[in-house]
């Protein structure tokens, strides 16, 4: 399905999709691999349509090597900023590893109290959002079009 137009119940069942896919660097490919932006990006064109930007080749370290927000800035361009207390089931959150360091991490909330994401070394899964998570919390966003 590739629409202008999804609900968060379509975002959260495509999420849940890919869960099972093994953790592939820079891939985005449902049951073969991805990582967790391969994840956003993979749910995007199955429930909103073809991707606005294609990232540039990253290595894993690709966030300690500048220090910028990259991409919470790409997340700017395209998605709808929330507050990070206030997303739903449908969300991107993007987390960061610890106080001073960019956001380099993102998952799709499947609930206010569980998360899907891709982490380096294991499969794509849905894990509880426990306090560990919230408080790397840094930005929290809806896909664009997304009703309820």
């Amino acid at each position: 399905m590739t629409c202008a137009y999804s609900t968060r119940a379509a975002i959260v069942a495509e999420a849940r999709a890919w869960i099972g896919t093994p953790y592939r660097h820079q891939a985005s490919l449902k049951g073969v691999g991805c990582d967790c932006l391969g994840l956003v990006r993979g749910v995007w064109r199955n429930c909103i349509g073809d991707e606005p930007e294609v990232p540039p080749p990253y290595a894993p370290d690709w966030a300690e090597a500048k220090g910028d927000e990259t991409l919470a800035a790409a997340a700017l361009r395209h998605l709808v900023p929330v507050t990070c207390d206030g997303f739903e089931a449908g969300d991107v959150l993007l987390f960061r590893w610890r106080d001073g360091f960019v956001a380099k991490h993102v998952a799709i909330a499947s609930s206010e109290r569980t998360m899907i994401h891709a982490h380096d070394g294991a499969a794509v899964c849905e894990i509880v959002l426990a306090p560990w998570w919230r408080r790397r919390l840094a930005y929290a966003f809806r896909f664009p079009g997304v009703s309820d």
